[in-house]
């Protein structure tokens, strides 16, 4: 970025949510790639008035952080376990376009080669600069989970919790590792996830056929997190708990929720997030090769899919739903809309709080100053105006 840039001022006049609320005449300045304010109009520095190149008033709309989504297969009818530059070019710009400032590439389970390429090209994509969203790292899913509980993910390459294959992807790959989700009632998950713990890696538990009181022994391990909350794990009864008994009553655990409607019914998100009201809520997509694209038949990792009404399953157990279609805007609109949570909730649901899970709170996920400029400009009905990612405007 020329100097020039770097001390361009852009003004964005609006209803600005800041980590104090929503400053109903506001205005956010960015300045190079980060913000310099983001407030009320009235106390807005004089030198960054006078500074502005670009001016742009939203008055009725909603000035917010942009998204951040931690579970994420692909997008724009690419799958990240085909990375290549091209690829993650074609899934990146297309969750840009839908307000996605920052994601974690997930992967699936897979032999362990495969694995291996993907973070390979991440790590050589992140160190060649990006063009639109960030990876901010990867998110693994598996190979460690329950063959009780695949999901759309390939039985056959399932494996028990291998902590020589952690320490290989580390110490290759530093940082780049944020997050790997597996099954803690599985042969070596308790030395894993201690492992993880340790070396500053959100353990997650998914895919998984572990008992309430499995869960809370992974927890004491250094377990912190769960992840599409209600699908593919052991359902609440009253008598066994299960793991949605732990994740809805253990305030040490964050939960992810995919709320495209079809997941999870919008009352049950209304529940979850009632009960996960201290930062432990944080909007996933789950999203899928297909998504932004026409119905058809797809890939999910190795398995084939078929996408009927925008809702992907596997096609050979059409009863099986494989990732979702949804958008991280799409998701937040049903936050508000259906599930009835207000803008701030559902702004914090899906940026800051994936923010702090992954480690990047310190300069992402809210509108402060300081901060990266990863921004979106909303109508007063919710919908996306504009994206900006380091203080450049993508859409």
């Amino acid at each position: 970025m020329s100097s020039e840039a770097k001390n361009a001022v852009q003004l964005l006049y609006g209803q600005v949510l800041t980590p104090r609320g929503i400053r109903t005449d506001g205005v956010l300045a960015i300045q190079g790639e980060n913000i310099a304010y983001a407030g009320d109009v009235s106390e807005l520095p004089a030198n960054l008035k006078q500074a502005a190149a670009e001016v742009i008033h939203q008055p009725d709309g909603y000035i917010v952080p942009g998204f951040i989504d931690i579970h994420v297969h692909g997008g724009n009818g690419e799958d990240f376990m085909d990375a290549t530059k091209d690829v993650l070019d074609q899934i990146t710009s297309f969750h840009s376009s839908q307000g996605t400032t920052a994601m974690l590439a997930t992967t699936m389970t897979a032999p362990k080669k495969a694995i291996d390429r993907v973070l390979k090209e991440v790590s050589d994509y992140r160190n060649q600069g990006m063009s639109y969203t960030r990876l901010e790292g990867v998110h693994l899913e598996g190979p460690f989970i329950s063959p009780k509980w695949p999901g759309a993910q390939n039985p056959e390459h399932i494996v028990h919790a291998n902590i020589r294959w952690l320490e290989e992807w580390v110490s290759q790959y530093p940082g780049l590792v944020r997050q790997v989700t597996l099954a803690p009632e599985r042969e070596g998950a308790l030395e894993a996830i201690s492992w993880l713990d340790q070396h500053g890696i959100v353990a997650a538990l998914g895919h998984t056929d572990a008992t309430y009181e499995e869960v809370e022994a992974a927890v004491e391990a250094g377990l912190s997190h769960g992840v599409h909350t209600f699908n593919a794990m052991t359902g609440l009864h009253h008598r066994k708990p299960g793991v949605v008994g732990a994740m809805l009553g253990d305030d040490r655990l964050s939960c992810e929720i995919i709320a495209d409607g079809i997941h999870v019914h919008p009352a049950a998100i209304r529940i979850l997030a009632r009960m996960k009201q201290d930062g432990n809520l944080i909007l996933i997509t789950d999203a899928m090769s297909a998504t932004g694209m026409p119905d058809g038949e797809y890939t999910l990792g190795d398995l084939p899919v078929v996408v009927e009404k925008g809702i992907a399953t596997l096609k050979h157990n059409r009863d099986s739903l494989a990732g979702s279609t949804l958008t991280m805007i799409k998701g937040f609109q049903l936050l508000v809309r259906e599930v009835g949570l207000s803008i701030e909730q559902a702004s914090t649901i899906g940026s800051m709080n994936p923010a702090r899970k992954i480690g990047i709170a310190d300069r992402t996920g809210s509108l402060e100053a300081g901060k990266l400029a990863d921004i979106l400009v909303l109508s007063s009905d919710l919908e996306l105006q504009g994206v900006w990612i380091q203080g450049q405007r993508k859409h």
